[in-house]
Formats: C-alpha cells, structure tokens, sequence
C-alpha cells in the first residue's frame, strides 16, 4: 500500500490537472457560443447561394460549365477539415474513419487529398498519402481569405483534369452534444431542379447567365469549404467542452477515491501506533 504522503502528492496533482481541465471547459464554451453563431450565419447565405445558382443555370439552357458536368473515372480529390489540436474526444478520429471508408467503398482506396487542420494532415502523412496542398493554423472566426489557397488548390487539380470529382470531409455541427462526420460531393455540383408550378426570382444577367455562372461557380465551392471550417470549429469546440468536464467529473471521482485512501491509510498507521503504545506500557507494566 502506498505511504500516506504518496497519496497526498497524488490528490494534489489531480486536483490541479482538475482544474486545467476546469479552465479548458470553461474556454470551449465560450468559444463555442461564437463558432454557433458564425455557423448559423452563413447556413442561410449558402442556402440562398443554391438558389440563386439554379436559377442561373436554368436560364443558361445551351451552356453547360465544365462543374457541372459528370465525368467517367473514379479519380477523386477529398478536401478533408480537422481540428489543429487533440483533446476532443473522437472528432478528428471519427472524420478520418469516415474519409477513409469513402474512400475505400467508392474509389477503391485511392484518393489524393488538401488538408484543412494539423490533425488530417499527420494522419495522412503518417500513412503516406498523397497529399497535394495543406492550411493549417485557421484561427478561430477565420474570413473567407484563410482557406483560399486549399480551395484554390483543390479547383487548380479540378480544372486541370487530375480529378474527376471534388469530395469534402469534416464534421457537422448538430448540437453540443452531437457531431456528424459528412463526406459529401463538391464537384460535379448537382444543383436542385426548380419544383413544378414554383415562379422563379426574374433576374436581370449582366452581361449573361453564362458569364454570371462562370464567376458563381467557384464562389459558391468556396462558401461550401468555408461553412464547413466553421462547422468543424463549432464541432471542435463542443467536443472538447464535453471531454473536458468528463475529465474534471472523472477527476473529481478519482480525488474523492484517493482521500477515502488517504483516510484509511491515516487511520491504519494511527491503530498502529496506539497498539505500539499499549503494548509497550503493558510490557513495562509486567516489568
């Protein structure tokens, strides 16, 4: 059994990780309540981009631009965001569990990758990916700026027919407690088709629906990469709000485990010197 000062040096160790880990929950949630607002700020303008962007292309009626075409081939490019930093839970594990069953269910296990996130970039390092561009270190509330050049890069392998669709991976924001790892289709872009009887916006092209099209397009696989940074930092930080008060609850318990010790270690040597006492007073009694 260990020493009694064993056990104290041990309650006082734990209780100051309980309260690092006390302070990180505390962090997390407050950047948790900004990523949720940044997220439910740009979902509306997304959804409108959609919209605008049939609309567009249905005008367009003999132009078909190059991204929203289907090609033959199964040559795919992910775009995969993660987190540039660990103690949250299985985000980052479970975005990568998911881009690699993709990947090995519909591209038979090949696939290059940009990565958006420290995370997903040593994952695939470690495994020896093949990685074309990465940008790591987005602080938190990023502008649109931080990950143009993952975009960029991801549209250059596009257009230069290294790949023959566009994949995004990251993790959804859903609830503090729940995040949903999302593989979804980038490039072709399937875009919905104007429901029967519905009056479509009368917009005025200038100087023509194609060449709106052309400057859309690009903008709008940029909105789609951006919402999702900002769904990952909003599912980052609930994840690690949520590991960090388990592991303050989780340090909590094991504090109250150690002091039980500590008190029956305590009470054991103060048994045992009593029944030091005793016996040495009754053996000078017998004296």
């Amino acid at each position: 059994m260990p020493s009694l000062r064993d056990i104290r040096r041990r309650i006082r160790s734990t209780q100051n990780m309980q309260k690092i880990t006390k302070a990180m929950q505390v962090v997390s949630a407050t950047r948790l309540r900004r990523a949720q607002a940044a997220v439910q700020a740009t979902r509306p303008y997304a959804e409108k981009m959609v919209d605008v962007l049939a609309t567009t292309a249905e005008r367009a009626t003999e132009y078909r631009h190059p991204y929203l075409e289907r090609r033959e081939g199964d040559r795919a490019l992910l775009i995969v965001v993660t987190a540039d930093r660990g103690l949250a839970g299985a985000l980052n594990t479970n975005t990568l569990r998911a881009v690699n069953r993709y990947v090995n269910q519909h591209h038979r296990g090949q696939a290059r990758y940009v990565t958006i996130g420290r995370k997903g970039r040593d994952f695939l390092a470690r495994y020896r990916r093949d990685i074309v561009a990465d940008v790591s270190g987005i602080k938190d509330r990023p502008g649109v700026g931080a990950i143009l050049p993952a975009v960029s890069a991801a549209l250059e392998e596009y257009d230069d027919g290294r790949a023959d669709t566009l994949l995004l991976a990251y993790a959804r924001w859903v609830s503090t407690l729940r995040q949903e790892a999302v593989v979804q289709t980038l490039l072709p872009i399937s875009l919905p088709e104007v429901e029967a009887g519905r009056t479509a916006a009368d917009y005025i092209y200038e100087p023509g629906p194609e060449a709106v099209l052309d400057a859309l397009l690009p903008r709008y696989i940029e909105t789609l990469v951006y919402e999702a940074v900002l769904e990952n930092q909003a599912s980052e930080h609930s994840a690690r709000m949520v590991a960090m008060q388990n592991a303050t609850n989780a340090a909590g318990d094991l504090i109250d485990s150690l002091t039980l010790t500590a008190n029956k270690v305590r009470q054991a040597t103060i048994t045992a010197e009593l029944m030091d006492i005793v016996g040495g007073a009754e053996a000078l009694r017998k004296e």
